[in-house]
């Protein structure tokens, strides 16, 4: 089971402007061959899928952990992916009726590299890449032999940072790049788990041409604070309970990748302590939540007093 908690894994800066052709490009991170809805349905469906769970329990919770932080980084890039194209909030936007729709409010959307993030989704996310052409099945692969799946994930991971790195250098855009900055640690530390499982299985030492691809973190701004804060050795269980056996592959004396900051490899019981979720202001022209919203408003404010 999943529990859902009303934060996001990372607190993103607000952005500096409305830039939805920058929106489009970090829709790579979330719907692209090797984004955020490739690594969660991929892991998600190996752990569904997976065979002897209590005969090879620490592998069956190495995935089944990492599942779980990987439906949080949809949420992220979902949440950025919303913030650039929508913009700085406007206070007081969601106010009145929208003014007069019939004078072409929203002309430039047409020109956008994706007119139906817009015309579509509202200004949100969807699961498209870059090109708004939609994920699908066929970038999941679950196997059932536990080397094929750890070997395909770590190749995702690899391919993932460096897409996460080209996205980066389109980027100017605070939102964007602390998107990338958090996942580019994330996915270091999940790349070098499914590379530290492999070695017990197989007897390889894949740490000796870790980190692949050769991305030096230490080059990137938005990467500095959660490596001095030790993001880059933590694993989390994402339980209060279950799948502590991933210290038999993460820990025991394992250490960081060379290129990051030196310390031993820790399994955290839980979850990261995570940052507030931005809120979208409504933009009532564009009849998001409504074209008149008062009324609505008012009920949502009754039921939430009722609630306290």
């Amino acid at each position: 089971m999943f529990m859902r908690v009303d934060k996001l894994q990372a607190e993103l800066p607000p952005p500096k402007k409305q830039d939805p052709n920058a929106g489009a490009a970090l829709q790579e991170l979330l719907g692209g061959k090797y984004g955020e809805m490739s690594t969660l349905g991929n892991y998600m469906f190996q752990s569904f899928n997976f065979r002897s769970k209590d005969k090879l329990r620490p592998f069956y919770s190495l995935v089944a952990s990492i599942t779980a932080e990987e439906l949080g980084h949809v949420e992220l890039v979902s949440n950025g992916v919303a913030m650039l194209n929508n913009g700085p909030d406007v206070p007081g936007a969601d106010q009145g009726d929208g003014g007069d729709i019939s004078m072409s409010p929203f002309e430039a959307m047409k020109e956008i590299r994706s007119a139906a993030s817009f015309l579509s989704g509202a200004g949100g996310s969807m699961p498209v890449n870059s090109n708004s052409m939609s994920w699908n099945n066929d970038m999941i692969t679950t196997t059932g032999n536990v080397v094929v799946d750890l070997l395909h994930n770590f190749h995702l991971e690899c391919g993932a940072r460096l897409h996460k790195l080209r996205v980066y250098e389109t980027l100017s855009d605070p939102t964007g790049r602390e998107v990338c900055g958090y996942l580019l640690v994330r996915g270091s530390v999940h790349a070098h788990a499914y590379a530290l499982a492999l070695k017990q299985i197989t007897g390889v030492e894949l740490e000796k041409f870790l980190p692949t691809p050769n991305i030096p973190l230490s080059k990137i701004p938005e990467c500095q604070k959660y490596l001095q804060e030790g993001s880059h050795r933590r694993l989390y269980t994402w339980s209060p309970n279950d799948y502590k056996e991933i210290a038999g592959i993460w820990g025991n004396g394992e250490q960081a990748l060379p290129a990051d900051p030196p310390g031993e490899l820790t399994v955290v019981d839980g979850m990261p302590e995570g940052g507030k979720i931005h809120q979208l202001v409504g933009v009532p022209s564009a009849f998001t939540p409504d074209y008149a919203p008062e009324e609505m408003f008012e009920i949502a404010t009754k039921l939430y007093k009722k609630s306290r």
